[in-house]
């Protein structure tokens, strides 16, 4: 059986991704199974060839979805209008551009593999695991469905601030959404912050980590996820965090999660043509 590598944010860097994957044959897993933590494409220089990739790994691959990948979803539609930033044109030029967003809309924002959890950003402290994954799959459900558009137009905000059990309509899966993609800091009682994007030790007064509320309910089982690359590498029983800027000139990482064996490249900083 193939050994599974959890990888951190691409954001459409593919020769650094090919790069990693010629690590891993080299490390002696010829045939490895890749689990992507979300933000596949945007502010790379490939987002295109490496949403292709991804899209071919079949059933030798899985990813959940990121900030990113679902702002390609609604700038792709026109509902949300692209950043300077972004590199997304390549995939939206693409002849096989509605095929390849066909199949990004068919991923899930939270998936357990090999007794983990793996998210984009992280869970808020009051969800436990079933509780996680049953509400990833009312977005899913709204997402793969016939109002998939109607929900992208209303996906946008940062309220509700605290997830409530009586939330309804675009209100929960709003949070929902900010939860698995957005989140860094909040406090004991789940109330998110999504001004601060520096490294854990720049918490605001009566913030923190969401992983380190005391009493999180997912506590017990490790958790997967990239999105905070100011955190930089996480690894511990607990939490591997693996967003290690790979864009910003940082590294692409994988690790393998039977051993948490850690394979990194070297990345170039990415910089916007002129």
């Amino acid at each position: 059986m193939s050994a599974t590598y959890a990888i951190g944010d691409v954001q459409g860097c593919d020769c650094a991704l090919a790069q990693l994957l010629d690590r891993l044959r080299q490390a002696g897993d010829p045939d490895p199974y890749l689990l992507f933590v979300g933000d596949l494409v945007n502010r790379g220089p490939e987002s295109l060839a490496s949403l292709r990739r991804m899209k071919a790994l079949g059933d030798t691959g899985a990813v959940v979805l990121g900030n990113h990948d679902l702002h390609l979803l609604a700038a792709a539609h026109g509902i949300r209008k692209p950043h300077g930033q972004d590199t997304l044109h390549d995939i939206l030029e693409a002849p096989d551009c509605g095929e390849l967003l066909d199949w990004l809309r068919q991923q899930p924002l939270a998936r357990m593999h090999e007794g983990h959890l793996v998210v984009h950003a992280g869970v808020l402290p009051q969800w436990t695991v079933p509780q996680v994954l049953a509400l990833s799959r009312e977005v899913e459900d709204v997402l793969q469905g016939p109002h998939w558009l109607d929900f992208l137009a209303h996906m946008y905000g940062n309220t509700p601030e605290q997830w409530d059990d009586s939330l309804r309509g675009h209100e929960r899966l709003r949070c929902i959404v900010n939860a698995l993609t957005r989140l860094r800091f909040c406090d004991a009682g789940g109330r998110m912050e999504f001004q601060t994007k520096e490294g854990a030790g720049a918490a605001p007064p009566g913030y923190m980590p969401w992983f380190e509320v005391p009493g999180r309910k997912t506590a017990g089982t490790p958790i997967v996820c990239g999105h905070w690359s100011t955190l930089g590498l996480v690894m511990r029983p607990d939490l591997l965090a693996l967003d290690t800027g790979c864009v910003w000139g940082g590294k692409l990482s994988a690790v393998r999660l039977h051993d948490r064996a850690l394979f990194q490249v070297d990345c170039e900083r990415y910089r916007e043509p002129g």
